[in-house]
């Protein structure tokens, strides 16, 4: 699949560097031969149950920003011939509606959604020190690793679902889509309160000390998640310097609201080196002192967890998964200002993710671009992790149209 007549068009563009100009002629090379378009409609179909796949909305934002809403499909082919013809840069997947989204668009009534998180690095600029806005590197992806497996172990295990899917946003985060029947159909104070459990960190950018566990004994999913911050902790110290500055230090002595436990850690940790990882021993062990020699120790109890989870727990923008309305990037969409795929990737691999070796459609189409048989690889090890996603979900729909038929009957 060379695109040697792509570089002929741009002759000083390097082997292997996206061009967003390029994306009109790639796209529809992408769309046929690699968009996964049995297994997306097969995925759709499922999550759109009991509804036929037509009442699922789409939004297409095509060249020059002209954005597309309310268009639907029926079947793969419909969808294919959608997909040329329109060829958009960026795809994205709404709600099920009870009639045709083109058609009563303005009447429709949602009936079901995938219950879904949306994660954006942008939302960890206060605490994250080695980007800032759209910029994303190896060390900001640990956020995401921590997310990831923080929100899939909750979501299972306090919440019992099992139809997960993850994926790559394309540029600086990971979106997660629960496509259990009992999370399609959450209502909105339902999803409010699913986001409301998972979410630790409250308070704008004025607000110094965002989370408070309170006194009493903590909450299984919070000693969960916080097991999960301590395997990264020491990574995030070295590789962020947290503390190594004397305006990063400032932020954290501000979440300490015992005025006198502060003036001791300031004045300890002004005095050392710049190290966070010593900074951090330093004021776990005046912490731990100050614990055993106050009196009443109740409200700093879990002041260590507290800061921990203030700078390590997971950030979502509780808005797109509280509402209907939101439409979110389809898997395997092409993020047009990076070229990179937004590929479906297994939790439990989520460390193991190099931002550099995802697949982008330049080196998937220029088979003389130096990644192009990782690239290649890893689509398809991406390609076959949606696939496992959707055979589940498949089983777990026959199962309960089965349930549901037996109950029907006995009734």
């Amino acid at each position: 699949m060379g695109l040697g007549w792509a570089r002929q068009q741009n002759a000083s563009r390097q082997v292997g560097h996206y061009d967003e100009n390029m994306l009109p002629e790639m796209l529809p090379i992408y769309y046929t031969r690699l968009f996964p378009q049995n297994i997306f409609c097969r995925w759709l179909t499922c999550g759109s149950s009991p509804q036929p796949l037509s009442n699922r909305e789409l939004s297409f934002t095509l060249a020059d920003d002209v954005y597309l809403r309310y268009l639907s499909f029926s079947d793969q082919k419909e969808l294919q011939t959608l997909l040329q013809k329109k060829c958009p840069h960026k795809l994205d997947i709404g709600a099920v509606y009870n009639t045709k989204p083109s058609v009563g668009r303005h009447d429709a009534v949602v009936l079901s959604r995938e219950l879904v998180f949306d994660i954006d690095l942008t939302d960890y600029d206060e605490v994250r020190t080695c980007c800032q806005e759209a910029k994303v590197c190896a060390k900001c992806w640990t956020f995401m690793v921590i997310a990831c497996e923080i929100i899939d172990k909750t979501l299972k295990e306090d919440f019992g679902f099992q139809s997960i899917l993850w994926v790559f946003s394309g540029r600086r985060g990971i979106h997660c889509w629960v496509s259990d029947y009992e999370a399609r159909t959450l209502d909105s104070p339902g999803r409010g309160a699913v986001a409301d459990y998972l979410c630790l960190i409250m308070g704008g950018d004025n607000q110094n000390k965002k989370v408070h566990l309170g006194g009493d004994n903590l909450h299984t999913s919070i000693r969960r998640a916080l097991s999960i911050i301590d395997k990264y902790f020491d990574k995030l110290l070295e590789e962020q310097e947290f503390f190594s500055t004397s305006d990063r230090l400032e932020k954290m002595l501000k979440m300490i609201p015992d005025e006198t436990l502060r003036s001791q850690v300031q004045k300890a940790l002004e005095g050392m080196p710049d190290s966070s990882s010593e900074r951090w021993k330093k004021f776990i062990s005046i912490y731990e002192n100050y614990c055993r020699e106050a009196g009443n120790s109740r409200k700093i109890r879990y002041l260590a967890e507290e800061i921990k989870i203030q700078y390590c727990y997971p950030r979502l923008d509780v808005n797109v998964t509280k509402g209907f309305n939101h439409l979110l990037k389809s898997p395997f969409s092409i993020h047009p200002k990076t070229g990179k795929v937004s590929v479906v990737f297994k939790p439990s691999n989520a460390k193991n993710m190099k931002l550099d070796e995802i697949p982008s459609i330049y080196s998937l189409l220029d088979d003389s671009a130096p990644d192009n048989a990782l690239h290649e690889t890893n689509m398809k090890a991406a390609v076959k992790n949606f696939q496992e996603v959707v055979f589940s979900l498949e089983k777990a729909e026959a199962i309960r149209r089965k349930q549901d038929g037996n109950m029907s009957l006995d009734f």
